[in-house]
């Protein structure tokens, strides 16, 4: 999905805000984000990798929020 995102919005994304309804599973999606230019990351977090989409976000200089709240239903 991020990378779908990057690809359609490229031109329009760089400096704005991210939202997931549901955590990163892992930092390959934020690191697309991060790549387009997102400067800041919405998500409820809760994720077995948390430390590493944090620590990706670190790197990269950007904020993370996370909201506690998972949006994302099954």
């Amino acid at each position: 999905a991020c990378q779908n995102a990057t690809e359609f919005f490229k031109d329009e994304i760089k400096g704005s805000v991210a939202a997931s309804d549901a955590f990163f599973p892992f930092a390959d999606g934020l690191n697309e984000l991060i790549k387009i230019g997102v400067k800041c990351i919405i998500q409820p977090g809760g994720s077995i990798k948390d430390d590493e989409v944090i620590a990706a976000a670190e790197k990269a200089g950007i904020a993370m929020v996370f909201t506690g709240i998972r949006n994302f239903r099954h």
